[in-house]
């Protein structure tokens, strides 16, 4: 039985005795701390203090500065401006979008954030556009307003702050709210229309790393500046569908792999595989500190030329530069095969247990 198993097996015994593993440096699932190679400088300045905000939709919602707020406003018509950064209310029945019944989203007028959709826009009598739920929940935040000498959830663009309408719990099932709505804050755009580049989810690109354990290298990487989720799984080898079991064997030909999915406009290929080489020790061959086998591997599985060409020249430059001594460097890079994801249990593995493992912070 290798160490990671002792690990979980432990794990689940706490769990059933009602306790929870201890935060330990001494974690047997994982090995030593290994080389800190450093990012390049174009990259040194990115600091997780700065780390972008993506909602489950994939749309960037990192908060806009004033100043850009304040430029995008600039361009608004009064009463659109009034409403949006004075939080003002249009007259009842007046505004252009009340009896809209087409098809299509509502985005804000400002910064061009989606915020509701057709599909949950209701008829509710009161003179403005009236919605039960938001097209994402993310993209729409809420604060008290007291102003009137009353209490009202005020809702705002969760991006650029802009002020929408209030929020109600008279609506219709199966939310029970009505998102009360100012025409002038929303721009409509028909279900067939091209959406401009401000209303379009992120175009995300995939990159593969192996490194030992996946939990330390999973955990980290979700936490880097561009990148929107980062999963665990299993890659490189000859059975579909293995589970952790078979890949414990040594067997299957597949390593320990985790998958991310990043915003390229955020963070670059460059940078992610400087976090890699900065993560674990390249220079173990099949192994990561006290874990053994070629499940364990250093890979890196390409899935352009143009990742295979910067993973090649990002390896002969820490050769070059002797990061790591005498030692060669082993990292495989391959082209990718079939990602396998995980068991549900490896998935944000440390922040369920609160253990801690081998791989360094890398940000």
């Amino acid at each position: 039985m290798n160490r990671k198993v002792q690990w979980i097996a432990a794990v689940l015994l706490i769990a059933v005795c009602g306790g929870r593993p201890a935060r330990s440096q001494d974690n047997p699932s994982c090995g030593q701390p290994a080389g800190t190679p450093a990012a390049s400088k174009e990259d040194a300045n990115v600091k997780r203090s700065a780390k972008p905000r993506y909602s489950k939709s994939g749309y960037d919602i990192t908060p806009l500065p004033r100043e850009q707020v304040e430029k995008l406003a600039a361009r608004l018509d009064p009463e659109a401006y009034r409403v949006t950064q004075k939080a003002g209310t249009e007259a009842a029945f007046c505004g252009n979008l009340l009896d809209n019944k087409k098809e299509g989203a509502y985005c804000c007028e400002v910064c061009g954030l989606p915020l509701f959709s057709s599909q949950h826009k209701f008829h509710s009598g009161t003179g403005w556009p009236s919605f039960y739920q938001p097209f994402d929940s993310e993209h729409v935040t809420r604060r008290t307003d007291s102003s009137y000498d009353m209490a009202r959830t005020e809702i705002n663009c969760a991006r650029c702050g802009a002020h929408l309408g209030h929020v109600f719990d008279d609506g219709p099932p199966p939310t029970g709210e009505r998102h009360c709505l100012n025409s002038a804050a929303l721009k409509f755009h028909e279900k067939d229309e091209a959406l401009p580049p401000e209303s379009q989810p992120v175009k995300t690109e995939v990159a593969y790393f192996a490194g030992g354990c996946f939990w330390g290298i999973q955990h980290y990487f979700k936490q880097g500046p561009g990148v929107l989720d980062a999963v665990s799984g299993y890659m490189q080898g000859h059975v579909d569908k293995p589970t952790y079991k078979q890949v414990c064997t040594d067997q299957t030909g597949h390593a320990e792999t985790v998958k991310v999915i990043y915003d390229p406009q955020r963070i670059t290929y460059r940078r992610l595989l400087g976090a890699f080489f900065d993560m674990h020790d390249p220079t173990q061959l099949n192994r990561q500190g006290p874990d053994v086998g070629t499940q364990y591997r250093s890979g890196i599985w390409y899935t352009t030329e143009e990742q295979k060409r910067e993973a090649a020249a990002f390896i002969q430059g820490l050769t070059a530069e002797r990061r790591y001594g005498g030692a060669k460097i082993v990292t495989q890079v391959e082209p990718a095969k079939t990602f396998w994801p995980a068991e549900q249990y490896h998935q944000d593995y440390l922040g369920k247990t609160g253990g801690t493992c081998h791989v360094k912070d890398p940000w």
